[in-house]
């Protein structure tokens, strides 16, 4: 309720119990910008740009910038700016790779015993 003013009606608000909604259009621009930039480096590389995935994104705070706006009656209040670090990493999927049928994956794992006889198997095939 309290930062709802101004903000118009949308009919996918709905689908979240509401009337009111907005989107990030300032911030996907932004993230379409550093998308469209990756995509011309993978191309760069002679990478098939259709295969990408975003393997990894991450948005992390910046220092802010400060800067000062200057207000009735000689005062004078600060103007900060609020950036932020994006990182993105693209890759292509990784493939499928067989599982080897000759090994029983439902074998029991041999058991080595205590540390000093495991300690005696290693003297032996050192030796």
């Amino acid at each position: 309720r309290r930062f709802n003013g101004g903000v118009g009606r949308a009919a996918q608000a709905k689908n979240h119990g509401t009337t009111q909604g907005r989107w990030p259009v300032k911030s996907i621009g932004f993230l379409l910008r550093l998308l469209k930039n990756a995509e011309a480096n993978a191309d760069a590389k002679s990478l098939d740009t259709d295969d990408l995935l975003i393997k990894h994104i991450v948005v992390q705070q910046a220092p802010k910038t400060r800067r000062r706006t200057y207000r009735a009656h000689g005062r004078i209040n600060p103007y900060q700016g609020n950036p932020c670090h994006i990182e993105i990493t693209l890759a292509a999927p990784e493939e499928q790779v067989a599982r080897n049928k000759d090994v029983d994956v439902n074998a029991p794992k041999k058991i080595l015993g205590n540390k000093r006889q495991v300690a005696a198997q290693r003297r032996l095939i050192s030796a």
